[in-house]
């Protein structure tokens, strides 16, 4: 006995290739694998190089959090006890590491610098930069 094909033989192949490119079309996406960059944030020992931003501001012992019902006037950070100092503007330095402290309902950022006047300041009163090269270069052109 012989079959009988349904569908002529240019018919069939169309159908075929058809079936393929749909089941190849299954929906499911490709996961595509997590490369970390090359300097991971967290294989640094510091976060870069800053440079103070304001006429001076004071170096505080430990970010400030909610409780301080003190503003700041032009950024300086209130007497606290144990801070380490004042920074004018266009002083260069390295800073260690980035910190949230919730104030008020908000977020701020605070950093930690090192050197001569090591503690924490408000990340806005420093501009950072990836190099010492680039913060003196920042530094210079402020006049300092």
């Amino acid at each position: 006995m012989k079959l009988k094909p349904i569908l002529p033989r240019s018919q069939a192949y169309g159908v075929i290739i058809l079936l393929l490119f749909l089941s190849a079309c299954s929906g499911k996406k490709e996961e595509t694998p997590v490369i970390p960059p090359l300097t991971s944030p967290l294989s640094q020992s510091f976060v870069g190089y800053g440079v103070v931003n304001v006429s001076y501001t004071r170096v505080a012992a430990a970010p400030e959090e909610d409780g301080s019902e003190e503003k700041a006037s032009e950024g300086a950070v209130p007497e606290v006890a144990g801070s380490g100092g004042y920074l004018r503007q266009g002083s260069v330095v390295r800073i260690l590491q980035r910190r949230q402290v919730r104030n008020q309902d908000k977020l701020e950022s605070w950093v930690q610098v090192d050197g001569s006047s090591a503690g924490w300041l408000r990340e806005s009163l420093v501009d950072v930069y990836d190099s010492e090269s680039q913060a003196r270069t920042a530094s210079e052109s402020m006049g300092r």
